[in-house]
């Protein structure tokens, strides 16, 4: 009876346990599917997100930068392939050991220079310090104050390397050539990012360390050699300063525009340019990338490697200059300035540089920029053509028929106005007057024979002066000088011309003050300076008629067609952009017009430009140069000459300044001799290409060759 009640006692705890067992697992189960729930419902994109992060990344990989032309096809930058070395870090990168283990491999098979004073100064004292502190790392995190300790992780790391002293790092001997091979190479592993190819070493990459890499690369995670391009300039310097120049892959993105760049795409380590075309074009010119997505597993391990989408070269450019005209204005710049300055070198002691300008009046089509400059220190003559576009200067004479189109403006003068040219005697003012006593003369004469007092007397009626003779100013309004410049802006005088360049300088503009002797300067250009490009917009305004074009560079873009000896379709084809005309009473650019040309015929230009047989119009100037050395008063004269040709449809139009010459040298002046030499070349060229069969159409012909 006991063992019944005995067995019927453990039936019944069976149960129990069972339904124990089933509850427990019940709220198991329910926990899970609570979790579950939270994760699917309120944190399922956050998961999603992180599950894709890891799951696929895509970098870039750039493309080879587009090429540049001149308007006749002849290559003016180009890409050369060089055998590169190249390293890529994993997603989330290598550790520091690990970039160091690579580092040593890839030292046994290639040097980062064979010049060993080279080698040595790639390897900066932060560069020692952290070989060092890879040995050291427990002593050296021991020196961290308790202050530092709770710092974050970048500024404990720069505190760690404070403490890092010469006696610590120097226990290596940083003259072995293998040591400081390695700690180069670490040195770009360590500048790379995730994912991202960064270049270690691509220039003078032998074929023995191309081929040793390339055959180790099993041995060496992240290295890749490969061939990769550099910019060559077949012309060498001409023309070089507007065509530009890139960062080098060490250099990258330009820090202070790190942003700007990382949203546009780029990677750290790309090139872009940094000046003339290669950064005003960048957009143009850096094409589209090869996008890569990388496959990864958590570890951030690469599992496999799609192209997402394709990459595509740099368009082309195609400039308006013809490359071998601008070589010989060069020339031409720096023989007038070299035997100017030797003819009288005393005399010339202080002259350093001679600067040209030429433009198409009608379309703004750049056709030359030329600047020559002479360095003393080293006794030889360089080229400095961007002076051209940032050195600005007093110009003297040169703006007069901009000063006479603001009195026609203005109301204060007319066509045919006669006024008196005599010495003008403003109190407490220096004596001003022209270069000789003319009497009464009307506006043609004024600027055929350069009258000072004319253009004063001009300024005087935009000011409201009245003028008595030895008796200070009356009624003189300050708001000339703006009223002044407002018009002379309009021919790019003292205003951007708008030129296809990241940077051009504006010139100087002196203060508006309440002196009536300065505004008489302004009016002759002995007051605002401008730059030559400016001067030749301005010149180009008046011979096309007061329609004032911006300059321009780039004729063309087109699409890049893997060959270059011929031009891939037209993108883009730039039309005249005018900015504004200046007068809308034709009288008044016929009447400045007739007058330019009748100084090269009788006027003050006529004993350098009347037996020119193209029919130039010009003006000449002479503006007064005074500086200080050494707290000693120079006084030197700047040359300046402006004009087009030919009179009646004008080709081209040119600007040339000449600064710091020795007083007292116009009518020898270099000016004149560097204006008739390219004036005449520029005709002698266009017609050698009309005997020869050579003209615009000849691009057109290697874009119908490569159809």
């Amino acid at each position: 009876m006991n063992a019944l009640t005995h067995k019927k006692k453990k039936r019944g705890q069976i149960p129990l346990r069972l339904n124990v067992l089933f509850l427990f697992v019940f709220i198991l189960f329910s926990f899970l599917i609570l979790q579950l729930g939270v994760v699917q419902i309120l944190n399922g994109e956050e998961a999603r997100k992180r599950v894709n992060e890891t799951e696929n990344t895509t970098a870039s990989i750039a493309v080879p930068r587009g090429l540049i032309y001149d308007q006749f096809g002849k290559l003016l930058l180009d890409n050369e392939p060089e055998r590169s070395i190249t390293y890529t870090p994993p997603k989330n990168g290598d550790s520091a050991e690990k970039r160091l283990e690579i580092a040593e491999k890839l030292a046994k098979l290639m040097m980062m220079d064979e010049d060993f004073e080279s080698l040595k100064a790639m390897v900066r004292e932060r560069d020692k310090k952290e070989y060092w502190y890879l040995f050291n790392v427990k002593e050296a995190n021991d020196r961290l104050t308790d202050e530092e300790k709770e710092l974050t992780t970048s500024e404990q790391y720069q505190a760690i390397l404070n403490h890092i002293k010469p006696e610590d790092y120097n226990e290596f001997d940083w003259n072995d050539r293998d040591l400081l091979n390695v700690v180069a190479i670490k040195k770009e592993l360590d500048q790379a990012f995730e994912l991202s190819p960064h270049t270690i070493k691509n220039e003078n990459v032998t074929e023995e360390e191309y081929a040793l890499v390339s055959e180790n690369l099993n041995q060496l995670p992240g290295i890749d050699a490969k061939i990769d391009w550099n910019r060559v300039k077949p012309y060498d310097q001409t023309f070089s300063s507007f065509i530009g120049n890139i960062t080098t892959s060490n250099e990258g993105i330009p820090r202070e525009n790190q942003d700007y760049y990382l949203t546009m795409g780029y990677s750290r380590n790309d090139r872009v340019g940094t000046s003339g075309l290669e950064q005003y074009y960048e957009s143009v010119l850096s094409g589209q990338k090869e996008i890569i997505q990388y496959t990864t597993d958590n570890n951030g391990n690469i599992l496999g490697t799609e192209t997402v989408k394709q990459g595509k070269s740099g368009n082309d450019l195609i400039l308006t200059i013809d490359i071998e005209f601008q070589k010989e204005v060069d020339q031409i710049v720096r023989e007038e300035l070299e035997q100017y300055i030797k003819s009288s070198p005393y005399e010339n002691r202080y002259m350093t540089d001679a600067l040209v300008a030429m433009l198409d009046p009608q379309t703004g089509d750049v056709i030359a920029l030329s600047g020559a400059h002479y360095d003393r220190e080293n006794d030889q003559f360089v080229d400095q053509a961007y002076r051209v576009i940032y050195d600005s200067h007093v110009p003297g004479s040169v703006v007069k028929g901009a000063t006479m189109l603001t009195g026609y403006e203005t109301g204060v003068v007319s066509p045919g106005t006669v006024l008196v040219d005599r010495p003008i005697k403003i109190a407490a003012t220096p004596r001003k007057q022209s270069w000789r006593t003319m009497g009464r003369i009307n506006d043609k004469t004024a600027i055929i024979q350069s009258s000072n007092v004319y253009m004063f007397e001009i300024a005087l009626g935009i000011s409201g002066a009245q003028y008595r003779e030895n008796e200070p100013l009356r009624g003189f309004n300050s708001e000339g000088f703006q009223i002044m410049r407002n018009y002379f802006h309009q021919f790019g005088l003292g205003s951007r011309t708008g030129i296809d360049l990241p940077y051009e300088a504006t010139g100087f503009v002196g203060s508006n003050i309440q002196d009536g002797g300065l505004l008489l300067d302004f009016a002759i250009g002995q007051y605002d300076n401008y730059t030559t490009l400016q001067l030749a917009q301005y010149i180009s305004t008046i011979a096309n008629d007061g329609y004032r074009v911006s300059p321009r560079i780039v004729k063309e873009i087109r699409q890049a067609n893997g060959n270059k000896d011929t031009l891939g379709p037209v993108i883009e084809r730039f039309s005249p952009n005018v900015l504004n005309r200046i007068s809308m009473d034709d009288r008044y650019i016929d009447t400045i017009q007739d007058s330019l040309r009748r100084v090269a015929t009788e006027g003050t230009g006529r004993g350098h430009w009347a037996n020119n047989q193209y029919n130039v119009a010009v003006k000449t100037g002479t503006a007064q140069n005074v500086f200080f050395e050494n707290g000693i008063k120079r006084e030197t004269h700047n040359l300046t000459l402006v004009g087009y040709a030919p009179y009646e449809e004008p080709e081209m139009a040119f600007a040339i300044v000449v600064p710091r010459t020795g007083r007292g040298t116009d009518q020898t002046g270099i000016h004149h001799n560097i204006g008739n030499r390219i004036v005449n070349r520029y005709f002698e060229r266009k017609e050698e290409r009309e005997e020869a069969g050579i003209d615009e159409t000849a691009i057109e012909e290697m874009s119908e060759a490569d159809e």
